[in-house]
């Protein structure tokens, strides 16, 4: 009788067969994703957040901020007394990469600015935060007159943005950063080191409570005349959000909007009574291409 040598070769391959579909399923990588974004717009209030957005977004933003709430005879909450506006955009060049320009009433600050996206909060925990690092240059355009070199005009501000989406509903960030101008008043420090809390909560899908608290780190000289150590920033504001747009209404201790002039010159407490508050909103809108 002939051996059956295509029973044979099922015996041989059969084991094979079974370790291969044994292996299957280790072979099959679980995708870890990454959580939702914790803020929904380039801005909290004062300080920059770590959203970036799809690559090839372009968002344009427009602040403003009125001047002290008690300013003034007929001054109607600070409205109609001097305002500081800041004019911006922000391009996405990647989903981790973006770009800006913005130009600013106070000091004729035009800023250009970078975001990077370092690290992404994961949804099964494995990486706990977002890191981003914001940074700007930042040229005064005065007069001439106003400086006695080109480079003192240059100003600088680097900081790492450590977010965490703790919920669908809150978020919270905290901000350590450098901010540094070439030219200072004798007795003051050309670098100030500085912290930066900020949270936000949702009260409906669109609707949200922000906070925010600025706070300066490093003492100057107050024996020379004129040097006053610049003072913590405190910001309270609601902030209404579409697909498109965010709109954000708050009160703030701080006048400036480029975050290295409100480390360097605010002088405003913000419990100190309705002269240091002022009244501020911020309105961007998102184009994607």
């Amino acid at each position: 009788m002939r051996f059956p040598y295509s029973l044979l070769l099922i015996v041989f391959f059969c084991p094979l067969g079974l370790l291969a579909q044994d292996a299957e399923p280790d072979s099959v990588k679980v995708v870890d994703k990454p959580e939702r974004p914790a803020f929904e717009s380039n801005f909290l209030i004062d300080n920059p957040t770590d959203k970036l957005y799809l690559k090839n977004s372009l968002e344009v933003v427009f602040q403003h901020r009125f001047g002290t709430i008690s300013g003034g005879e007929n001054d109607l909450l600070g409205i109609y007394g001097a305002a500081n506006i800041r004019i911006g955009v922000a391009y996405t060049l990647h989903e981790r990469v973006q770009i800006g320009f913005g130009t600013e009433k106070n000091r004729k600050l035009q800023d250009f600015n970078l975001k990077l996206g370092l690290l992404q909060q994961t949804r099964s925990g494995r990486i706990p935060v977002n890191v981003s690092y914001y940074g700007n240059v930042a040229i005064d355009a005065r007069k001439k007159e106003n400086f006695a070199l080109d480079q003192h005009r240059y100003s600088y501000f680097h900081s790492l943005i450590i977010s965490r989406r703790f919920s669908p509903n809150f978020s919270f960030q905290v901000v350590p950063s450098l901010s540094h101008f070439n030219a200072v008043p004798e007795g003051a420090q050309n670098d100030v080191f500085g912290l930066a809390f900020g949270g936000r909560y949702k009260v409906t899908p669109n609707t949200a409570i922000t906070m925010e608290y600025t706070m300066p780190m490093t003492d100057w000289d107050e024996s020379f005349e004129g040097v006053n150590n610049p003072t913590p920033g405190f910001s309270l504001g609601m902030e209404f959000v579409t697909s498109s747009h965010a709109f954000q209404v708050y009160l703030s201790s701080l006048n400036g909007i480029t975050p290295q002039a409100n480390y360097f010159f605010n002088d405003n407490q913000f419990f100190d009574g309705f002269d240091s508050i002022l009244l501020g909103f911020t309105i961007t809108r998102l184009y994607n291409f």
